[in-house]
């Protein structure tokens, strides 16, 4: 595929099943963030991979997570905070571990969105889909522990990886330039 038609043919995908990439694929996927536009060269970018019954740990973690911001939550929206773990074979948090300096943390957290834009891309490339989610969990301490980050530190996204079972819709953004 080429690059352009790429882009331009990504969507997120409404359902992911198995398979999932393999070793080989995820380390393809990992490799194409790795290549993202750097300030200082910083590496900023961390990835954190849950498959199988990792995910499970990952999806207690973010239901304990819900249970301290809403200490009335039902049992039903704890199992619901739970199963978002389980909504792809591969589900990879990616962070961004911040370095204090010359250069600025907003460039930092741009770095990781930029690799989480290339692995999307790469996913798609090789025939998987992927979703970049976050919700109020990639705000959490006890998430960015378990993830190795610390509570200054950012999760940029939670990567959604597998299979398309349900695709999504390709929408087509207005291009507006302004030319000065």
């Amino acid at each position: 595929m080429d690059l352009l038609e790429g882009i331009q043919s990504r969507t997120s995908p409404k359902k992911l099943d198995a398979p999932a990439p393999n070793a080989t694929q995820l380390e393809q996927i990992v490799r194409a963030g790795t290549r993202a536009p750097d300030h200082g060269r910083l590496r900023p970018w961390r990835f954190t991979v849950f498959e199988g019954a990792a995910r499970e740990k990952l999806g207690d973690v973010m239901a304990n997570c819900l249970r301290s911001r809403v200490p009335n939550s039902t049992e039903e929206h704890l199992a619901a905070e739970r199963g978002k773990a389980l909504r792809a074979p591969v589900v990879m948090v990616v962070g961004a571990k911040i370095s204090k300096g010359k250069i600025p943390e907003i460039e930092q957290v741009c770095a990781v969105s930029a690799a989480i834009q290339n692995m999307l891309l790469a996913a798609h490339g090789l025939g998987f889909g992927a979703m970049w989610k976050t919700g109020a969990a990639a705000y959490d301490p006890e998430v960015k522990a378990l993830c190795g980050l610390a509570p200054e530190d950012h999760i940029v996204g939670i990567v959604y990886l597998g299979s398309v079972s349900a695709p999504g819709q390709l929408v087509e953004a207005p291009v507006d330039i302004n030319r000065v």
